[in-house]
């Protein structure tokens, strides 16, 4: 498996891929119409575009015998969700294809933006995890990361709470 950049000319591929896997975990926990409302925002080619030309958020897929297994996005500086720190990395989305899951693909993408923060002499690595998302808290926990505050998230018409995790690097 090799962790590698989102080149522009794979925007389609990111985008599909992206809405594939949210709904993947998410759409059985969650009713469609937020679902949708959510997707019809950002899952579309504009914000795909708007989010890749932003010089402080990177894409980055985990490709395995040629086969996009994973993807995770990082962003810095103003590009944060929450903090917008400049001493910060925010790890805003990292997914995995079910069919991959316990192969330690979601570990090795986060040691891999772990090893950003540290190349970049950041302090720490921080994410928004669903409250609810009890398999997704244990692994962050397991992986160093504190709770340390929270926020909304809005899924469509759903106002859901979001655990903010950091980790010292």
């Amino acid at each position: 498996m090799i962790i590698r950049k989102v080149e522009p000319a794979e925007a389609d591929v990111l985008l599909a891929f992206s809405k594939k896997t949210f709904y993947d975990f998410f759409a059985h926990l969650n009713k469609p119409e937020h679902m949708e409302a959510y997707s019809a925002v950002a899952f579309t080619a504009d914000s795909m575009a708007e989010q890749s030309s932003n010089p402080n958020s990177e894409f980055y897929f985990a490709v395995d015998e040629g086969n996009i297994i994973g993807y995770i996005k990082v962003n810095f500086n103003e590009a944060q969700t929450e903090l917008q720190e400049s001493n910060t990395l925010e790890v805003e989305r990292i997914y995995v294809t079910a069919e991959h899951h316990g192969k330690h693909i979601g570990k090795a993408m986060l040691d891999f933006a772990i090893s950003i923060a540290v190349t970049r002499n950041l302090d720490y690595v921080w994410l928004g995890v669903w409250e609810h998302n009890h398999k997704a808290r244990g692994f962050y926990e397991h992986q160093g990361f504190e709770v340390f505050g929270s926020h909304d998230f809005m899924l469509g018409n759903d106002r859901q709470t979001d655990l903010l995790m950091k980790k010292d690097v």
